[in-house]
């Protein structure tokens, strides 16, 4: 049964935590998931096997915590990350990303360095909200400013996503590819070529970007968004032991 954690915003987060050596992992998820899914899940198996701490969420509006999804944004979405990490791990982490995931852990390697052992990105979608508006058709944009909001066909629900005015605006307050991004720890970045949600450009584009020491992209033929296969998920496992050994040093 999940905890649940207060954030100082007044909202509840769902988390499961796992008591175990640091640097601890702490998986972030992507838009409209939560901590169930096969990638947390996965993950979460293997931190118990490594005796490693563990830490895993809903952001408010997602799986069991509290919110409407409609009614949040990435800022909400960062600051329920951000209590998350500083109120319920100890020392460093490994932040592990999965889509709008990747973007919250730039976020937080960004804002708060001194939790941040190193990164692990997977299908990372920063300033999507960015990209979703460039793709509006005119009929969309009028229809956004009209009515606060649009509906977008998903290949992950049969339901419409529903996108906000607020999502598309607040959005632009947290952008990551439009200032610096200075990462000064292992920086690994996993993406599919396969994946129509987050092209291959956009993680040459992150690459190109972020600046420093230990920063790689590795790209995986044939893998899509999910990025959930066998062996993606060992891939994701064993990039993870990779950077917290190098973490560790």
């Amino acid at each position: 049964m999940s905890s649940f954690l207060t954030t100082p915003e007044g909202r509840r987060v769902a988390y499961d935590r796992r008591p175990g050596r640091g640097p601890g992992v702490v998986f972030l998820g992507g838009f409209k998931s939560d901590k169930e899914g096969t990638k947390a899940l996965a993950l979460e198996a293997w931190a118990k096997e490594q005796g490693r701490a563990f830490l895993k969420f809903d952001y408010s509006g997602h799986g069991a915590s509290s919110g409407d999804f409609h009614e949040g944004s990435i800022g909400d979405w960062h600051a329920d990350a951000r209590a998350a990490v500083l109120s319920l791990t100890e020392g460093r982490q490994v932040l592990v990303g999965s889509s709008m995931g990747g973007w919250i852990a730039l976020l937080l390697a960004r804002d708060c360095p001194q939790k941040v052992a190193g990164l692990v990105t997977i299908a990372a979608a920063p300033d999507f909200t960015e990209t979703m508006w460039a793709e509006f058709s005119a009929a969309e944009r009028a229809e956004l400013a009209a009515t606060g909001q649009v509906a977008r066909p998903s290949d992950y629900s049969e339901a419409p996503y529903i996108i906000t005015r607020r999502l598309i605006e607040e959005g632009r307050r947290n952008l990551v590819l439009t200032q610096p991004l200075a990462l000064g720890v292992p920086v690994r970045f996993l993406q599919g070529t396969a994946d129509e949600d987050v092209p291959v450009s956009t993680a040459l584009r992150l690459l190109d970007h972020a600046t420093g020491p230990d920063i790689r992209l590795t790209l995986v033929k044939g893998a899509d968004h999910r990025f959930s296969t066998p062996d993606c998920l060992r891939l994701v496992e064993a990039t993870v032991q990779k950077v917290l050994a190098r973490g560790e040093r």
